[in-house]
């Protein structure tokens, strides 16, 4: 059986590790290997939330049960209704400078952005340059394991205070394949651990 691999957040909905799953899963306890040393952090909480980092695991909330060394076992319970959706908007704060190729704007060439956020489902980022809501364009993603250019279209903008950038745009990403998804969802789970850990 292949070991399924989840991230492990409080009942806020904060990450705090990634767990890989030892053993059998058809019932009510599972064994979880805690990885990147967050043991200590994870027996802080009583109850945790499990989210697959494959987009077709459904999510589970689980009760602590005991513990060894970095090894906790779980009475584990199915939440599937959220699972998408917090996949979708787990949303890390992040920097990074990048590019933008237009796809139905009126536009040419490629124009420089620097992000503000990204999740699974979207990106945030500030430009100098005019795009309108409802275009799409091509954004190279940088902070994925391998450098993905995917599609995205504008839903808003909002003026900033910063006199560099003066625009910020949300956009959301479109037709994606399984493989972009999950390298997407790979990024924002490591940046949100990464983050914590500072």
């Amino acid at each position: 059986m292949e070991q399924s691999i989840y991230l492990l957040l409080d009942s806020k909905g904060s990450p705090i590790a990634r767990g890989r799953i030892q053993g059998r899963t058809d019932g009510p306890y599972w064994q979880i290997q805690v990885e990147d040393g967050k043991i200590d952090e994870i027996l802080e909480h009583k109850k945790l939330k499990l989210l697959s980092i494959m987009d077709t695991g459904p999510s589970y909330e689980g009760v602590i049960v005991r513990s060894r060394n970095d090894m906790i076992q779980l009475e584990v319970s199915k939440i599937n209704r959220d699972a998408g959706d917090m996949r979708k908007n787990l949303r890390v704060v992040v920097r990074f400078q990048s590019l933008i190729y237009p796809v139905t704007g009126q536009w040419k060439g490629r124009r420089e952005i620097e992000s503000n956020d990204l999740s699974a489902g979207g990106i945030a980022f500030y430009t100098d340059h005019s795009l309108q809501v409802g275009e799409q364009l091509e954004v190279v993603i940088p902070v994925t394991s391998e450098p993905l250019v995917v599609t995205c279209q504008v839903l808003r903008m909002r003026p900033t205070e910063r006199a560099a950038v003066p625009l910020m745009y949300a956009a959301k990403f479109v037709d994606l394949c399984n493989d972009e998804e999950t390298l997407l969802r790979e990024a924002v789970f490591n940046l949100q651990l990464k983050g914590r850990a500072r």
